[in-house]
């Protein structure tokens, strides 16, 4: 049996371009549909935030790309400041690869959401400058969080439960959960 390899592969689907990068070093990844994704060097954080946010535990996904050179990392500045890329579709996938380090198969689609902010960060070092771009995404399931801290209400469970899974029928959890005051819980007597 062949063993096999994963890749991490990210779309960011800007307003002029889209920009694809996979989680690594070495040369550019070319996937089965022809298209080229750049290496780049996620931070060990960004790492954990994009496995919590693959097994469904993060609603908003955080990542870091380390080690991007000083002029890459201004120009995504730049294009940010002159065409704001707030919205813009951001996709990860993973690829399993064959013995050959080739696609295997078709990609899987394991989180997609919108990019909510980016920034980068330079640090001088005795190497030279180092800068590191920040992306934050955001996907549906942000409307789990109230901004106040509030509990939802009735009507707010109701409408957040519509939107999540439209085919549904109506969300009483709200209004049945009060009702639970009142019951008694009963332990069986052996």
């Amino acid at each position: 049996m062949a063993i096999k390899s994963l890749r991490i592969l990210c779309d960011a689907v800007l307003p002029e371009e889209t920009i694809r990068i996979w989680d690594g070093s070495g040369g550019t990844f070319v996937d089965s549909d022809g298209n080229f994704y750049r290496p780049a060097q996620f931070t060990e954080d960004a790492l954990q935030q994009l496995e919590a946010a693959i097994n469904g535990e993060a609603y908003t996904l955080a990542l870091s790309l380390i080690d991007v050179d000083g002029s890459a990392a201004d120009s995504i500045w730049e294009y940010d400041e002159t065409a704001s890329i707030q919205g813009s579709p951001f996709v990860v996938k993973l690829q399993m690869l064959d013995e050959q380090e080739q696609p295997d198969g078709d990609h899987i689609i394991v989180f997609t959401g919108e990019i909510d902010n980016l920034d980068v960060a330079d640090e001088a070092g005795a190497d030279g400058i180092r800068s590191m771009v920040n992306i934050e995404i955001t996907n549906r399931f942000t409307l789990r969080t109230v901004t106040n801290g509030a509990v939802l209400s009735d009507v707010d469970q109701r409408a957040r439960s519509a939107l999540l899974n439209p085919s549904a029928a109506d969300d009483e959890y709200c209004k049945r959960t009060p009702l639970m005051r009142d019951q008694t819980v009963k332990w069986p007597n052996w």
